[in-house]
């Protein structure tokens, strides 16, 4: 059974930067792709990042690209995701999630497996 739990976040100011991780039990870290989700409130969660284990591609939303980072440590089945110059509008709960679309192309938010961890609260004061 595939689990995850996400940690990192914190209330912060505008400008801020803050690392999340996510460590994954359950799965062979080689099969899956990795990917980073968020939840603002009255909003439907949304993908925002997808690293692919074996090309090492990687894929932002157009809102992060540029000031987010996603990476690995295959060691410790563990991702990561670099936040920097956070906004009010990153207010959110961040999740991870093992990804079935290996190469993270298209719409790879919507090929998930297993299910959600508790995630971890970023909240971004102005």
């Amino acid at each position: 059974q595939i689990q995850m739990v996400e940690s990192g976040g914190d209330l912060v100011q505008a400008g801020d930067s803050l690392r999340l991780s996510c460590t994954f039990s359950g799965i062979n870290a080689a099969d899956f792709a990795r990917g980073w989700f968020r939840q603002a409130p009255g909003k439907e969660r949304e993908g925002i990042s997808c690293l692919a284990f074996h090309s090492g591609n990687t894929v932002y939303q157009e809102s992060v690209e540029g000031r987010f980072t996603i990476s690995k440590d295959d060691a410790k089945n563990t991702i990561y995701l670099q936040m920097n110059n956070l906004k009010p509008e990153d207010t959110a709960m961040y999740y991870c999630a093992a990804i079935t679309r290996l190469d993270c192309r298209g719409s790879w938010w919507d090929h998930r497996a297993g299910g959600w961890g508790p995630g971890t609260q970023v909240t971004v004061s102005s």
